[in-house]
């Protein structure tokens, strides 16, 4: 069967389609993904830490797309909706209750998905807390590198040395002698 070029196929046909391409991509795409994130331990190594975010990042990006996905399959119950009954009874339920099975599926998968995205984001608060709560190593006078006396004894700051008055990034402007 062949439709013209201007005719799509019926509503419960596209709903069908639409449901099972869901179906497919958040099995063949998403899920793999996810069961790998989820058996990931807490990486020791930095190399495994960035490749955990990293994939943390591509799960963002699948997770938006699986809302599109979604977008689009419930736009074809919507449309099968609002058609009136033609016969076709036994198509149209059978697309209603697969299109149902798919938002069950969607919707156990999106848990996990947030549950992941939540733990990633609290393991990065955990490490920038960490990071934030060591302070600076002490230098080997004892105090910290925000500390330390001026080498130059503060003549810079204090005006007398000779690169007072200077600007940063400005040259300095050598005093030449005036021979009468």
């Amino acid at each position: 069967m062949t439709l013209p070029a201007d005719q799509s196929p019926p509503a419960d046909v596209c709903l069908l389609l639409r449901a099972h391409a869901e179906a497919r991509w958040l099995s063949r795409e998403l899920v793999p993904l996810v069961r790998e994130l989820e058996q990931h331990d807490r990486a020791s190594e930095p190399q495994e830490d960035l490749a955990c975010a990293a994939a943390v990042a591509y799960l963002e990006v699948l997770a938006l797309e699986a809302r599109h996905h979604a977008t689009e399959t419930d736009a074809a119950r919507t449309a099968l909706d609002a058609l009136a009954p033609n016969g076709h009874e036994a198509l149209h339920c059978n697309a209603r209750r697969y299109h149902a099975a798919v938002r069950r599926l969607r919707a156990a998968i999106d848990r996990r998905v947030q549950r992941l995205l939540a733990d990633a984001g609290d393991a990065a608060l955990d490490r920038e807390h960490a990071h934030d709560a060591v302070p600076d190593a002490p230098t080997p006078g004892g105090l910290y590198p925000e500390h330390e006396p001026l080498r130059d004894g503060g003549r810079a700051e204090g005006g007398r040395g000779r690169e007072a008055g200077r600007t940063h990034g400005a040259p300095l402007r050598r005093r030449t002698r005036r021979h009468a």
